[in-house]
């Protein structure tokens, strides 16, 4: 250790000050020897050159990475590995500690989606039914396009009223329905057929039975939608290609069916 006092060194209260820790705990990391100062004043106080700031950062990192100090003070003082070794192994820990912090943060979105639709469900329970759907888009897109606020204000009294099987069983149709349009589209059957129109008066049904009041008209203008709109349109081409436009189609010809009986 160097009792001369160099020009790039610091005293322990600007140590202290720069990495964002107590003077007290930088006193004990000299006193079990993680981190002993290289150099000391005339006086006998501290000070810390650039490799001690190095180190300190090193220590701070395994810290906050939830290492104990023993732990940490084998791994700096270990002779094989050479600081760029230990750099990459915090960029590793630390990248795991982010992504696990960003999942965090999307369960927190989540439980934040559920409390404001009224669901009183965990978020796990929320999300493992409905993965990355949200079973009230057709309120939400009413309401955003033609300022349905009743239609709205009705879906989140009946969500607030389901349970999880209520939701399960909500999805349950919606996956039985998927599966039989997408039969018919990749058949062939036209838009226009019989067991076209009845999937599609299925369809409004569900909404009508589940969400809110759906009458022929607005069901017209959610058709136009699942075209217009790119998320909706990839969400049913995703069935079978070209099912957005043959739904809109079918769900014109039912309403048109309806309209003249």
């Amino acid at each position: 250790m160097s009792y001369s006092v160099g020009q790039d060194s610091y005293s322990v209260g600007q140590v202290a000050g720069f990495a964002g820790v107590t003077v007290r705990t930088l006193h004990h990391y000299d006193d079990i020897g993680l981190l002993v100062p290289s150099e000391r004043s005339h006086a006998g106080h501290r000070r810390y050159g650039d490799a001690d700031l190095d180190r300190l950062q090193q220590i701070l990192f395994y810290r906050e990475l939830g290492f104990p100090l023993d732990e940490v003070a084998a791994l700096l003082d270990d002779p094989e590995t050479d600081p760029r070794a230990h750099l990459r192994r915090q960029h590793e820990l630390l990248t795991a500690r982010i992504e696990k912090l960003q999942k965090m943060a999307e369960a927190v979105e989540h439980a934040m989606e559920a409390r404001t639709m009224g669901i009183n469900l965990t978020p796990e329970e929320r999300f493992e039914v409905f993965g990355d759907k949200d079973p009230e888009q057709y309120a939400e897109e009413a309401e955003q396009r033609w300022g349905g606020t009743e239609a709205y204000a009705e879906s989140q009294r009946r969500a607030a009223r389901y349970t999880k099987a209520d939701w399960k069983r909500l999805q349950a149709e919606v996956d039985a329905w998927s599966e039989r349009y997408a039969t018919l589209v990749t058949a062939g059957e036209l838009p226009t057929a019989d067991a076209a129109m009845d999937l599609a008066e299925e369809h409004r049904l569900h909404i009508d039975r589940w969400f809110y009041e759906c009458p022929y008209e607005m069901h017209v203008c959610l058709a136009e939608m699942y075209v217009s709109d790119e998320r909706f349109k990839a969400f049913y081409d995703a069935m079978a290609p070209g099912l957005a436009e043959h739904l809109r189609d079918a769900i014109l010809a039912n309403a048109s069916r309806h309209s003249s009986s």
